[in-house]
């Protein structure tokens, strides 16, 4: 009986050091997201961003799933055609087996915030 109460509390405990594990990785997230502007081109074969600030280009990948219907909902006649948007995203390592690996690195879209076909002037012309 008395290995059982000690495997419980080592159970309990390391469920307890896992969720602490967790909390701090969430956080770590939050802290790598970047409110960034640019110039983003969608197409068959390529999603491409460009930082009006820097001029890096930067693949990218929509996990928020709301900026590709944004942009197909502007319905151009071709594809590639630039829009100016802002989003919050993080970047990560781009994968060498895909197209992806093209580019430095692979721009992650959490939330889109601001699409339009006008672009602002200034370094993003």
């Amino acid at each position: 009986m008395h290995l059982f109460k000690k495997s419980i509390l080592l159970f309990f405990l390391f469920v307890a050091v896992t969720s602490a594990c967790n909390q701090k990785s969430e956080g770590e997230k939050k802290s790598n997201t970047k409110l960034i502007k640019g110039l983003y081109s969608f197409g068959p074969e390529i999603k491409s961003f460009t930082d009006c600030e820097e001029g890096r280009e930067y693949w990218v990948a929509d996990s928020a799933k709301t900026l590709e219907l944004a942009y197909s909902n502007f319905n151009f006649e071709k594809p590639y055609e630039p829009v100016y948007i802002e989003v919050e995203c993080h970047f990560i390592k781009s994968d060498s087996l895909i197209v992806s690996a093209d580019f430095d690195s692979t721009m992650v879209v959490t939330k889109l915030l601001k699409i339009t076909k006008e672009i602002p002037d200034g370094p993003c012309r």
